[in-house]
């Protein structure tokens, strides 16, 4: 039985029974004199603070204030509480006008064990085979997924291992995922292949080795950008890369140039003319692939076609290694020291390559319970935003809704404001999301108009921030076509 001073807190299925001065299992609702009250801050987005402080405590302001702030104020889901046991309203349903108007923005923070994070890593580096488990903790947490131009792709959470597997499993694949939506470094292994540290909007360090920069292009495309800057200085040159190695004489592009043969022999699968697929297996030396010596994928020059003194150069996509070689009177390649024009063309596959990042996305399918708080007839809702008279945002960021049934979105966590994400121990992440939509559709969805209330009536004391929007963010209240039409 519960102490008589211990009070239930409603806000997910856990139902903790909280004592005075103690917090829930999830650490956002605690018994303060026998009150439950919020953690965490309700953040606000303030348009008037994005030249100023980035972060104004709410109750520094003018105690006066009316609620208008000059410029717009964006009221957001986090802090702003859940409508478990799902047929409540949603916490705030925020009247506002743009351009004459009238809107409403309905706000909550969902609890969702259907979620996941999608996470490209931007490197060139072998990180594993595909469908392999990825783990943290040494528990799976997701798996390697088909990778993209210069970057690894990893599909993390969802609700097999949220709930699927065991009690820690579950666990950690929770706190896997909250601490790389909230902005912070996550150490992941991944079976049969390496152990990466990943963190939203930094560059990833796999095993041990930060990386500083995305290919610029498969080998191939290395050879079509930069085959001009290299005529006339070299006789051959080999883009190494794990997927499509490149051969300046073979290609296209060299014989557009006039580049002769020049008898170089490649191991692997021949492509097209000057395209090589699977020169060597994957890996995290020369190109993405295992090698550390770039000659071994090279069988004997053509004694026909090759000449003694043909000078050979040797890159990696990056331009991180390369190797230069002119061959001898055994059409044997010998390692010689780099000119400054052939040092200047591997400086510019350097720059042209893009800074390597982590990018986190974080997937989520908004289900029922979560829409029955914006209306009592919930498919009504999917629908609006299908037919995009609803707006949906995450902490004020804009999301991608995918097609198909149901309101699927996916949301860049480094977009958000900082600690946008929470958690409750069924295991399941907490996330905020928004719906704005003229008045009139929320009426005609049989929204919860009896408790839409003005912006004005968010008063100091409710335990609050204000925080400036992203620059790179459009603002969520902007007028659209959808919202502006009578």
């Amino acid at each position: 039985m519960p102490d008589d001073d211990a009070i239930r807190c409603d806000a997910c299925p856990v139902l903790c029974y909280i004592k005075p001065g103690r917090a829930g299992a999830c650490d956002r609702y605690a018994n303060h004199d026998g009150q439950l009250v919020r953690v965490d801050p309700h953040v606000v987005l303030d348009k008037a603070l994005s030249r100023g402080a980035s972060v104004v405590p709410f109750l520094g302001r003018e105690q006066d204030w009316d609620g208008n702030i000059v410029g717009g104020t964006f009221v957001t889901a986090i802090g702003a509480g859940t409508t478990y046991p799902d047929y409540k309203p949603a916490p705030f349903i925020i009247s506002s006008e743009v351009i004459g108007v009238d809107m409403v923005t309905v706000v909550t923070e969902g609890i969702f064990s259907y979620c996941g994070v999608k996470l490209k890593v931007d490197t060139d580096r072998y990180l594993g085979p595909e469908q392999n488990a990825v783990r943290a903790q040494g528990e799976p947490v997701g798996h390697v997924t088909t990778s993209e131009y210069g970057s690894q792709m990893l599909s993390l959470g969802g609700v097999r291992h949220l709930t699927g597997g065991s009690r820690h499993e579950g666990n950690v694949t929770c706190e896997t995922l909250l601490n790389l939506c909230n902005g912070k470094a996550v150490e992941l292994k991944v079976d049969e292949g390496a152990t990466v540290v990943v963190q939203a909007g930094k560059p990833p360090i796999v095993n041990e080795v930060l990386e500083d920069r995305m290919r610029v292009g498969c080998g191939s495309a290395t050879i079509g950008m930069f085959a001009k800057q290299w005529f006339g200085k070299v006789d051959e040159v080999v883009v190494v890369d794990d997927h499509i190695t490149g051969v300046l004489s073979e290609h296209q592009a060299g014989k557009l140039l006039g580049v002769p043969e020049t008898g170089i022999q490649m191991k692997g699968r021949r492509s097209t003319p000057g395209r090589y697929f699977q020169v060597a297996d994957p890996g995290t030396k020369w190109g993405g692939t295992n090698i550390e010596d770039p000659l071994s994928i090279l069988q004997s020059f053509n004694r026909k076609k090759a000449w003694p003194g043909l000078r050979l150069l040797m890159v990696s996509t990056t331009g991180e290694h390369y190797a230069y070689f002119e061959l001898n009177d055994e059409l044997k390649p010998v390692e010689k020291e780099l000119s400054a024009a052939l040092r200047e063309s591997v400086a510019r596959i350097k720059e042209n390559c893009e800074p390597a990042l982590c990018t986190v996305l974080f997937m989520a399918g908004a289900g029922g319970s979560l829409r029955a708080g914006v209306t009592e007839n919930p498919v009504r809702l999917t629908r609006s935003v299908r037919d995009a008279l609803t707006r949906v945002t995450s902490g004020g960021a804009p999301v991608y809704i995918w097609p198909g049934g149901g309101i699927t979105f996916m949301v860049d966590v480094s977009r958000m404001p900082e600690n946008a994400f929470g958690y409750v121990p069924t295991p399941a992440l907490v996330a905020p999301i928004e719906f704005t939509l003229k008045l009139d559709d929320y009426k005609n969805l049989g929204g919860y108009t009896d408790h839409v209330r003005p912006l004005s009536s968010i008063v100091p004391g409710e335990g609050r921030r204000h925080v400036s929007p992203r620059p790179e963010n459009p603002w969520p209240l902007a007028a659209t076509k959808q919202n502006t039409e009578s």
